[in-house]
């Protein structure tokens, strides 16, 4: 209520522009109530119901037009810090002005792998204060040649996330995976000579990383969990280690046994410069998806990480993955993952937990199951102190089962408007830009949806039809049904025949048992016959 009233002080100058509105209803009410009264109409008085009505259409307009003019007005001057010194807005400047989204919800995603860019990739939508903490380690893994020839460190997390931040995402995800074929350069990755360049110019890692931001145009920035070479140990419950990151799925599914936890080495590996401050400033903290033990908790126990998100304010979210992984979360719950990071870096490492609805068509997770890999069971009830919301994330693209970018980042970006909400801030600018920027994606992805399922039944020479809007079963499971339709119609088909065949085979029966019947018959009465001769 105290947010609502604020729009009628005197610095917003809202009033007269209501008081506009209400004056056009008024005029346009009492010229039409005269028309309703009128036993006879004469020229002089419809001329001043005209007049009447006219004027109260031209103020409701304009009274619209400049209540809206006056809340971008407002909304420029909340959020533009070029306004503080000028008494006049331009209202055009919004359309162009990057500060509203500089000045977004300051959002830090921790992790590695597809999980990190698909959230990345979807997030970038809404802000461009995000930033991807990473790390730069392969895990003992064998450096490629083209690593060893430019002695490049193992970048290919920091890779993947430039090019979920980048602006012309397709563009730069074929540059940086681009490997040269001929000449002196065969053999070589174009992102390794492009990190090994901006090392030489700027002397570190670190900077060549940031500085990235600058020449790819990217949206956020990336920063490295650790400059250490760092490796992970997996204890195992039957207290064998695992000192290879390779080997942890195979040595944990011949010993038929579960990771315990998962150690560092060295143990104290120091976060990269910008690690900590990044997560202080932080409005909101995600943690995954991806792979538990080799990609989520190892960022996590790098020293002063786990202590800096447990002290910030921000709200701290764990994405929970949609799929177990053979040989490190098998059987694994939704609540074992998040007792995973608990036991490993404490309490107040997670707020919430968000999963997957589960609603995913049988016939792709049976494909999972001959890989070892099973759906995530929806076990919530271990855990305390943690609000696990169920959402639709998931996606089927290739075959393959996804965090949807859009469905995921939406999520996220409704339980940041549901905080700011709670804190009374519904007028806040950055609650009205990112509400409307939700609900403007949700349009998008509506009609994007329906404009390939349009192209689809083109594509199958099917008549162009109006698609009415289906139930969100009917939406997840089309496929199914389809396939569900097309067996019955098989089944049908088989029962027929089949019932075409025992028809068939009791009409033999029934005509040999005639034959039967009747051959005696025949045979007695040529039997009388020859006595009768």
């Amino acid at each position: 209520m105290n947010g609502f009233m604020q729009w009628f002080k005197s610095n917003n100058k809202m009033k007269r522009w209501i008081l506009l509105i209400l004056i056009g209803i008024l005029l346009a009410c009492y010229g039409l109530a005269n028309i309703l009264v009128m036993k006879e109409i004469s020229f002089q008085e419809v001329g001043k119901v005209v007049v009447a009505f006219v004027l109260g259409f031209i103020s409701i307009v304009l009274g619209l037009i400049f209540l809206n003019k006056r809340t971008l007005e407002v909304l420029i001057e909340a959020t533009d810090g070029r306004m503080e010194n000028k008494k006049t807005v331009n209202v055009k400047s919004l359309i162009f002005n990057k500060t509203v989204y500089d000045q977004g919800p300051n959002i830090v995603v921790i992790g590695g792998g597809t999980g990190l860019n698909t959230v990345l990739s979807g997030l970038k939508h809404y802000t461009n204060n995000l930033t991807a903490i990473v790390t730069i380690s392969d895990y003992g893994k064998e450096a490629s040649n083209s690593r060893k020839t430019l002695e490049v460190l193992p970048l290919a997390d920091v890779k993947d996330s430039i090019v979920s931040l980048a602006s012309q995402e397709g563009e730069i995800n074929r540059l940086f995976n681009y490997e040269f074929t001929k000449g002196k350069l065969k053999g070589l990755s174009f992102s390794d000579i492009y990190f090994s360049a901006m090392k030489e110019i700027n002397g570190n890692v670190e900077d060549s990383i940031i500085k990235s931001n600058e020449v790819i145009n990217m949206i956020g920035k990336v920063i490295p969990v650790t400059l250490d070479e760092m490796n992970i140990i997996a204890e195992l419950a039957n207290g064998y280690m695992v000192e290879e990151k390779a080997k942890i799925p195979e040595i944990v599914s011949e010993k038929i046994t579960k990771i315990n936890r998962i150690l560092l080495n060295p143990t104290n590996c120091r976060p990269a410069p910008g690690v900590i401050e990044a997560i202080k400033k932080a409005d909101c903290i995600i943690i995954g998806p991806g792979s538990l033990y080799t990609n989520v908790i190892p960022n996590l126990l790098v020293n002063g990480v786990a202590k800096a998100i447990k002290e910030s304010t921000a709200i701290k979210v764990y994405i929970s993955n949609i799929m177990t992984e053979p040989g490190q979360t098998d059987e694994y719950t939704v609540s074992d993952h998040v007792k995973a990071i608990i036991d490993h870096c404490g309490k107040g490492i997670v707020d919430y937990c968000l999963y997957d609805t589960g609603e995913i068509v049988p016939e792709f997770i049976k494909k999972y199951n001959i890989e070892g890999q099973d759906i995530v069971a929806q076990d919530i009830e271990k855990v305390k102190g943690i609000k696990f919301l169920q959402r639709n994330l998931s996606i089927i693209a290739n075959d393959h089962i996804r965090h949807d970018p859009n469905l995921v980042s939406a999520s996220i970006i409704e339980l940041i408007c549901d905080d700011l909400k709670y804190q009374d801030k519904q007028n806040d600018p950055q609650y009205l830009m990112l509400n409307t920027k939700l609900r403007e994606e949700k349009r998008i992805s509506r009609i994007q949806k329906i404009s390939k399922k349009q192209a689809k039944r083109k594509k199958e020479g099917k008549p162009h039809t109006t698609l009415k809007s289906k139930s969100k079963f009917s939406h997840k499971y089309s496929d199914r049904i389809a396939s569900i339709r097309e067996a019955d119609e098989k089944a049908k088909i088989k029962m027929q025949k089949e019932q075409a065949k025992k028809e068939k085979k009791t009409a033999t029966k029934k005509s040999s048992a005639t034959a039967k019947t009747t051959k005696p018959k025949s045979a007695r009465g040529m039997k009388r016959k020859s006595k009768e001769g």
